[in-house]
C-alpha cells in the first residue's frame, strides 16, 4: 500500500516537475526572445537616431556657413566645422549599424555619397569668405547651388527613416507578442500546476496544502500584472523549495525584461522630445540667422545715420520680439551718450547720459538687473524699471555705443543679444568711416574747406536748382592779395599759415547754408544760393574788411597784412547747367578787382559771355 501511493506520489512528483521544467523553459523562453526583440528595438533606435543627428549635423553646418558668409563673424566658421565633423562621425556609425540590413546599407553609402557633394558645395563659399572674398561666397549661397543635392538628401533619409520606424515598430509589436506569450504561459501554467498540486495534496500529507497556497497565490498576483510577487516562506520540502525558487527567477527575470522595456521606451521619448526641441531651436536661429543677414545687408548700405537708425528700429524688434529699446551712440564730443534709435516703448528715454552712468561701460561688458536690490543700478534707468540689460557696443576694442533692453533676455535672446550687437557695431564702424572716408575725398586737407571737386559738383545741383525754382544764385571767386610775397619772403609754412587763417575767416563769415570751397592755390570759390548779387556783395565787403584786420602769425613772428580781392556773378537763364559760365564770369569779375588795385569787391554787370 505505502509502495503503491510512493509510486503514486512519485509518478504524481513526475508530472509536477516536468509540467515545472516545461512552464519554467517556456518562460525562460519568452523571456529570452523578448529580450532578443528589445535588443533589435534599441537597434533601430540608435540607427534613427544616428540618421537624424547626421541631417541635424548638415542643416546645423548649413547655418554656420550662411551665418558666417553673412554676418562674416569667424564662431559660424568654427560651427560649420564642428558640425561637419559630428555629421561625419554620426555617419561613420549609423554606415556600421546598418551592415546587417542589406537595404537599408545601400541607401545609407548612398546617403554618404550625396553628403560628401553637399559638404563640398557648403565648403567652397566658405573657402571664399575665409579668404576675404564675401561678396563673392554670398552671391554663390544665393544661387542656391546644393539644393537638388540636399533635397536628395532628404529624401533619402525621409525613405531610410521610414523603412527603419515601421521595422521598429514590427520589433516592437514582435516583443509585445513574445512577452504577452510569457505572461499566458505564467497565467496558464500557474493554475494548472496548482491543480495537479491540489491532486498531490490529496494523496499526501495536509502539510502540502500551505506550500501550494503560498505558490498559488503568487502566481495569481504575477498573472494579474503584480510584478513584485515572490516567494519567500519555507515550503518545508526541498521540492517546493526549488519551484519557489524557479518562480521567484522567473519573477526577476521577467520583471527585468518589463522593466528593461519600460526604460527602453522612457529613453526613446526623451531622445524624440530632444530631438524635437533641437529641431525647433535650431529652425528659430536659422530664421534669426536669415532675418539678421537681411539687416546686414541694408545697414551696409545706408547711406546717412538717419537711414541705419531706421533700419535698426525696423528689424531689432523682429528679432528681440517684445522687448522695448533704445541704441545710444556717442555725440561728436564724445562726452555724451544720445539716442540713436528707438523701438517698443521704452521707458524715459532721455536725451542723453555720460559715459560714467552706464555700468556696462564703466566694465566693458554687459550689465543686466533682474529685480529691485538685486544689483546696482545705471544712473540713466528710469527708477520705475525693475529690469533692464545694457550691452556695450565694441569695435576694435573701442567703445562705440550701447544697446538698452526694457526687459530681462532668456538663454535664447541671449545668443541673439550677442549676434544683433556684432552686426550693430560693424554696421556703425563702417557707417563712420563712410563718412570719414567721404569727408577725405571732399575736403582740403590744408583748410578744411571743401575741395574743388565738390565745389563742381554743388555747383551743378545748385544751378540745377535755381533753374527749376528761379531762385537768384551766385558764385564768389577771391584770392589773397600778392600771396607769392609770402612764400617768398617767409616761405611755404608762412603761405600755409596764411591760407588756414583766410580760410578759417571765410567758413566763419559766411552762412550755413552758403559753400565756401578752396579752388586751388590762394583762390577760394563760394556758392551762395538764394540771395542775388546786391544783398551778397554787402556781406562779401564784410569779409574783406574782416580779413583785412587779421595778422598772420608763424612761429610768434608776424607775416604782414592780409587782403582779398573779390569777384561776384550771378546765374541766369542763358547760361550753361554745369555752372561753367558763372565761374567765368566771377573770375573775370575778380581779374577786374585785381586790375584796379586789389582789396576790393566787383560785381559782373549783366553782358554777353566773354568768347
Amino acid at each position: 500500500m505505502f509502495t503503491s501511493l510512493t509510486s503514486r506520489i512519485a509518478a504524481v512528483g513526475i508530472m509536477v516537475a516536468t509540467a515545472l521544467f516545461v512552464l519554467v523553459l517556456a518562460i525562460v523562453d519568452a523571456s529570452r526572445q523578448s529580450r532578443e526583440s528589445f535588443q533589435w528595438v534599441m537597434h533601430s533606435s540608435q540607427i534613427i537616431q544616428a540618421m537624424e543627428e547626421t541631417m541635424a549635423g548638415l542643416r546645423s553646418a548649413e547655418s554656420g556657413q550662411r551665418g558666417y558668409v553673412l554676418t562674416q563673424n569667424p564662431g559660424f566658421a568654427q560651427s560649420f566645422d564642428r558640425r561637419i565633423e559630428d555629421a561625419r562621425a554620426t555617419y561613420a556609425e549609423l554606415y556600421e549599424l546598418t551592415k546587417d540590413n542589406p537595404l537599408q546599407s545601400g541607401r545609407v553609402r548612398e546617403f554618404g555619397k550625396l553628403m560628401d557633394e553637399r559638404i563640398e558645395l557648403m565648403n567652397t563659399p566658405l573657402q571664399m569668405a575665409r579668404q576675404n572674398a564675401f561678396d563673392e561666397a554670398r552671391t554663390a549661397v544665393s544661387e542656391g547651388r546644393g539644393h537638388e543635392t540636399m533635397n536628395s538628401l532628404v529624401l533619402i533619409a525621409s525613405d531610410f527613416l521610414n523603412e527603419e520606424e515601421q521595422l521598429r515598430d514590427q520589433r516592437i509589436m514582435a516583443a509585445e507578442r513574445r512577452l504577452a506569450w510569457g505572461r499566458g504561459v505564467a497565467l496558464f501554467g500557474g493554475p494548472l500546476i496548482a491543480l495537479i498540486t491540489l491532486l498531490l495534496s490529496a494523496m499526501v500529507i495536509r502539510g502540502i496544502r500551505y506550500p501550494t497556497r503560498l505558490l498559488n497565490a503568487a502566481m495569481s498576483q504575477l498573472g494579474q500584472g503584480d510584478l513584485d510577487a515572490r516567494v519567500s516562506e519555507k515550503m518545508g520540502s526541498r521540492e517546493f523549495d526549488r519551484l519557489a525558487h524557479g518562480y521567484n527567477a522567473m519573477a526577476e527575470k521577467l520583471e527585468m525584461t518589463v522593466a528593461a522595456q519600460e526604460r527602453s521606451k522612457g529613453e526613446l521619448r526623451r531622445v524624440h522630445d530632444e530631438l524635437l526641441s533641437s529641431s525647433q531651436t535650431l529652425k528659430e536661429r536659422g530664421e534669426v540667422i536669415e532675418l539678421l543677414g537681411a539687416m546686414s545687408h541694408r545697414m551696409q548700405a545706408t547711406r546717412t545715420d538717419a537711414e541705419l537708425a531706421e533700419v535698426i528700429s525696423i528689424f531689432v524688434p523682429r528679432v528681440m520680439p517684445d522687448l522695448p529699446g533704445v541704441l545710444y551712440a556717442y555725440n561728436n564730443s564724445r562726452n555724451l551718450l544720445v539716442p540713436m534709435s528707438v523701438w517698443g516703448d521704452p521707458r524715459d528715454v532721455g536725451q542723453g547720459f555720460p559715459p560714467d552712468q552706464c555700468w556696462a561701460l564703466r566694465r566693458g561688458q554687459d550689465h543686466y538687473v533682474s529685480g529691485k536690490g538685486k544689483d546696482v543700478t545705471c544712473d540713466h534707468v528710469h527708477a520705475d524699471v525693475d529690469a533692464y540689460h545694457c550691452e556695450p557696443l565694441l569695435a576694435s576694442g573701442e567703445v562705440i555705443g550701447v544697446l538698452y533692453m526694457d526687459g530681462l533676455l532668456d538663454e535664447e535672446a541671449r545668443f541673439r543679444m550677442n549676434v544683433l550687437v556684432e552686426n550693430i557695431a560693424s554696421a556703425m564702424t563702417n557707417r563712420r568711416l563712410q563718412r570719414d572716408l567721404k569727408e577725405q575725398t571732399i575736403r582740403d586737407p590744408l583748410t578744411g574747406l571743401f575741395n574743388r571737386r565738390y565745389m563742381e559738383e554743388a555747383l551743378t545741383l545748385e544751378v540745377a536748382r535755381a533753374s527749376r525754382s528761379e531762385v537768384p544764385l551766385c558764385v564768389v571767386m577771391c584770392d589773397v592779395d600778392h600771396f607769392k610775397r609770402f612764400n617768398d619772403e617767409y616761405g611755404h609754412d608762412a603761405g600755409d599759415a596764411v591760407l588756414s587763417l583766410v580760410a578759417s575767416e571765410l567758413g566763419e563769415r559766411f552762412r550755413d547754408g552758403d559753400i565756401v570751397c578752396r579752388f586751388g592755390g590762394e583762390e577760394f570759390t563760394i556758392i551762395a544760393p538764394g540771395t542775388s548779387k546786391e544783398d551778397l556783395l554787402r556781406r562779401v565787403e564784410d569779409v574783406r574788411e574782416a580779413v583785412s584786420k587779421l595778422s598772420p602769425r608763424l612761429r610768434n613772428g608776424p607775416l604782414g597784412s592780409v587782403t582779398m580781392s573779390f569777384g561776384i556773378s550771378q546765374w541766369q537763364p542763358n547760361m550753361d547747367l554745369n555752372g561753367a559760365d558763372l565761374l567765368q564770369l566771377a573770375d573775370a569779375a575778380l581779374y577786374r578787382a585785381k586790375r584796379d588795385g586789389r582789396n576790393r569787391t566787383v560785381l559782373h554787370e549783366d553782358a554777353p559771355l566773354p568768347k
